[in-house]
């Protein structure tokens, strides 16, 4: 996929700053940032996952506020449904008559990723407090949970974007499940006080 685009960006660089023709998915922005929070620590010599760990926790509850701007804009919905259905869950009667578009009631995915990204929110502002809780556990919690609820949602969404017949959002999602699994996996493996994560002596500063 990364070598697709990077063809088409090749051939067409003036579309790279096109913002208002689509881009800036969540993927790509997360994908970025952990770029950019690794280029800066390596320059100023402390870990990116410190960086990334204290990162999170705003990330999952700005995902939650942003996914309000899909309401608003009467966007990223999932299936056709029926007013009747969608008050047996108990959603909120405004959220409801919003998915009301073109004489059709949709499901609302972005309430649905709203909920599970607070639900996150609270879930790793928990975990990292464990005792023995270690640096770089709320960034892999973050990736599964996240990761988790955006594949399971996705599945619903009716204008996801598709590589081979595959949901694009749903690919990445399995790929950073695996990298949250496998930084607990290591982190497991460690000795029970290693590598702490609210160790007052287990902090660098910024230059």
């Amino acid at each position: 996929v990364l070598f697709l685009f990077l063809i088409f960006y090749e051939v067409n660089m003036s579309e790279i700053i096109k913002v208002w023709n689509g881009g800036l998915a969540i993927h790509g922005g997360i994908i970025v940032g952990i770029i950019v929070i690794w280029m800066y620590s390596l320059k100023h010599k402390f870990r990116p996952i410190r960086f990334i760990d204290m990162a999170v926790p705003g990330l999952i509850i700005a995902q939650a506020i942003g996914r309000w701007g899909n309401f608003a804009n009467a966007e990223a919905y999932g299936a056709a449904t029926t007013y009747s259905y969608l008050k047996s869950l108990s959603i909120p009667e405004f959220v409801i008559k919003g998915m009301y578009i073109n004489g059709t009631y949709y499901t609302p995915t972005f309430f649905y990723e709203s909920l599970w990204c607070i639900i996150g929110f609270i879930v790793i502002m928990i975990l990292r407090r464990r005792k023995f809780a270690k640096v770089g556990d709320p960034t892999a919690i973050y990736l599964i949970w996240y990761s988790v609820g955006r594949f399971f949602i996705e599945a619903s969404r009716t204008d996801s974007l598709m590589f081979l017949n595959f949901k694009v959002a749903q690919i990445v999602s399995i790929i950073l499940i695996i990298v949250g699994v496998v930084m607990l996996i290591l982190n497991f493996r460690k000795n029970k006080y290693e590598d702490l994560y609210n160790d007052i002596n287990n902090v660098e500063k910024a230059i």
